[in-house]
């Protein structure tokens, strides 16, 4: 019996290519170009499999048809850039990989905070730009990070890594709203306190990390109400899904001074990021960076390969998402 057809619609860290081609028959996507709609109708028509990343779109449509494809590995936690009911329906299995990019996760969003916190973008581009004159009192003066209050939209995994880093290494207080009740003893263990609304968390906070799912029901969960509810000097820290934040809505708040700064790892329409956003100094864009080290990559990619040969052997799989 040959081996399931497997597509790779980008490239992954060397070891993980390597797991699958040992035990599948595999297609790397070798140019590395996210795959357009087409191309995804007739790779589900093609392959056993299909391992989708963040970067590629898999609406409804992609699911009309005759399709072969019996599973998504999706190589990412967030999976709302697939239509899971449309799977569903078809009878696909979506699988993804929760728990390897907690950590890494939970650092770029520090990163952002003490970056956007310091004006370290700012510092350097004017270091490298050859503006800087040197040393002076008034010279690029940011707001303090020890001390200060950090309000978690969304307290799973990496907003708990992330209340454990703010608390114990910077000794701000924590608080967070999150849909479920945590267990108050729970949320002791990384210094937090758990509020009843997400406008009460936006008024309390010096610095705002959403840590929720991307998707429907959280699209544009920060809109222009929001921003409003937050204090004049606070900042948004963005590592969860672009759509949770209404771009232009944060557009605006900056603009008028409603917040003081953002950082971003993630936007609505990846990998287009808008231009007035480009143009701020009180704002640190990052490139999607969120899980992007070795030893986490890598671990996606054997999630990944476990779920998918987990479910060819007749198993279930341990990472299965519907």
């Amino acid at each position: 019996m040959s081996p399931p057809r497997i597509l790779v619609t980008r490239r992954w860290p060397a070891a993980a290519e390597a797991a699958l081609a040992e035990r599948f028959d595999v297609t790397f996507n070798e140019k590395d170009i996210p795959l357009g709609l087409d191309q995804m109708r007739q790779a589900m028509a093609a392959y056993d499999a299909v391992l989708p990343t963040v970067s590629d779109k898999l609406p409804a449509s992609v699911f009309e048809g005759d399709i072969r494809t019996k599973i998504l590995g999706n190589f990412g936690v967030g999976y709302n850039h697939i239509d899971i009911a449309a799977a569903k329906a078809k009878g696909i299995l979506v699988t993804n990989t929760p728990g390897v990019l907690t950590d890494c996760t939970a650092d770029i969003a520090m990163l952002l905070l003490l970056a956007v916190a310091r004006r370290g973008g700012e510092g350097e581009r004017q270091l490298r730009g050859g503006a800087w004159k040197g040393w002076c009192p008034t010279h690029m003066i940011g707001t303090k990070v020890a001390g200060k209050t950090v309000g978690i939209i969304g307290f799973g995994r990496i907003g708990r890594a992330f209340a454990q880093r703010c608390h114990s290494g910077f000794g701000m207080d924590v608080v967070f709203y999150n849909r479920s009740t945590i267990d108050a003893a729970e949320a002791a263990r990384y210094g937090a306190r758990q509020l009843a609304t997400m406008e009460e968390v936006l008024a309390a906070s010096d610095f705002v990390s959403l840590h929720c799912p991307g998707g429907a029901e959280n699209r544009h969960l920060m809109n222009a109400a929001r921003f409003a509810a937050m204090k004049p000097s606070a900042f948004l820290i963005n590592t969860a899904r672009g759509d949770v934040v209404d771009e232009e809505a944060l557009i605006s708040a900056l603009q008028s001074g409603s917040i003081r700064g953002a950082g971003l790892d993630v936007y609505e329409a990846e990998p287009q990021v808008p231009e007035k956003l480009k143009s701020m100094e009180n704002v640190v864009l990052l490139p999607h960076l969120g899980s992007a080290t070795e030893e986490t990559r890598t671990a996606m990619g054997m999630k990944v390969v476990e779920n998918i040969t987990a479910f060819f052997d007749g198993r279930e799989p341990p990472d299965r998402v519907v």
